[in-house]
């Protein structure tokens, strides 16, 4: 579809494409840094015991993404089809793995303690077993071990975003009640990720690739790559439990046009081609703002709260993942998004050069 077809300006659509390319990510394209440090390790100031990368790391491509409108493409940039690593864009995937979950009747109810239908000890105990559906996927559940060989310590006192502070990540704080309080924990995500393993009782890959991926037409070279270490038994088999992003490599492993088709599906309320792939009661949880972060859905940023802005409409959300990587939509102008390698800080100018090309 052209752009003026679209509803855009040509011209200013062009200049938000250009403004994407030019603002590319300062990572090293490897991943690593001269001296050999892992990029994630840097960028959140990781030491201590649990920095061992344990998951596969792969060389990133350039600045990539594209922007769809109606289901169409309106404007696409750099390699779209490479199956690059991801980041935290795999948290909205997992959001989405508990909401086919929830469908099927495996969760009965995101307020109840995930140990009720998960026995393991990591979700017994006096503190663990408080912990419900609803708080893993608002990361606000405080839960409290070490799983894979990452203790929930590692993100204690975490920031992101531009101008994060990390000097005190990994030390050790005193914790909250489950579900009154809201910290960024990649460990916490991955708890969540072993427990919807435990009630799929299949690789989440599989059930994603089945029930999601395929019936939207998403390539079949998306990958999603857990840890040497997250191997456990299910029915007397070896699966792999995978990662809600790439912080000791590992994650999901895919191209800008499937996280196109995986965000035009959430803008329509998991509807695809006239099949509900997805509960449109689910996707509106998942959008709902967290009593513990305003602008924090079920694992999906939304545009409201702490992050709203003037011009930016309140009906947006987006995935995010490190590096960065972008899905974002705007469902009322049915726009997605999808932006590969931007300077983190870029971001929102280039969403405010894609509003202001709306004819």
């Amino acid at each position: 579809m052209s752009p003026a077809e679209a509803g855009f300006d040509a011209g200013r659509l062009a200049a938000a494409v250009a403004f994407a390319q030019e603002h590319e990510s300062p990572w090293p394209r490897s991943l690593y840094y001269p001296d050999g440090s892992y990029v994630g390790n840097v960028e959140w100031n990781e030491r201590g015991p649990w920095t061992e990368i344990v998951g596969p790391v792969r060389e990133r491509g350039g600045p990539a993404g594209l922007v769809l409108k109606g289901g169409r493409i309106v404007a696409e940039w750099g390699d779209t089809a490479r199956t690059d690593m991801t980041f935290s864009i795999a948290k909205s995937y997992l959001a989405v793995l508990a909401g086919i979950a929830f469908d099927d009747g495996l969760i009965r109810d995101v307020e109840e303690p995930v140990g009720k239908s998960v026995d393991d000890p990591a979700f017994a105990g006096p503190h663990n077993s408080q912990i419900t559906w609803r708080h893993l996927l608002q990361q606000s559940s405080e839960w409290q071990g070490e799983i894979f060989g990452k203790s929930d310590q590692v993100d204690h006192n975490r920031q992101i975003g531009p101008g994060a502070d990390n000097s005190r990540k990994g030390q050790r704080r005193e914790l909250k009640q489950p579900g009154t309080f809201y910290e960024y924990n990649d460990v916490r995500v991955n708890v969540l990720g072993y427990a919807l393993l435990q009630r799929f009782r299949r690789p989440l890959p599989e059930v994603l690739r089945e029930r999601i991926m395929d019936p939207v037409g998403a390539s079949p070279d998306w990958q999603w790559q857990g840890y040497s270490t997250s191997f456990v038994t299910i029915d007397g088999r070896e699966v792999q439990s995978v990662p809600g992003g790439g912080h000791w490599g590992g994650g999901l492993f895919i191209g800008a046009r499937d996280h196109a088709r995986f965000g035009l599906l959430i803008g329509r309320k998991g509807q695809w081609n006239g099949r509900q792939l997805i509960s449109q009661g689910w996707v509106e949880r998942m959008l709902t703002p967290s009593p513990t972060l305003g602008n924090y859905g079920y694992l999906w940023w939304l545009a409201r709260g702490p992050a709203a802005r003037p011009g930016l409409p309140e009906t947006a959300f987006s995935a995010l993942g490190a590096g960065s990587n972008v899905v974002w939509v705007e469902p009322e102008q049915d726009i997605v998004a999808v932006l590969r390698w931007i300077n983190g800080a870029s971001t929102e100018g280039f969403i405010d050069r894609l509003l202001a090309a709306r004819a």
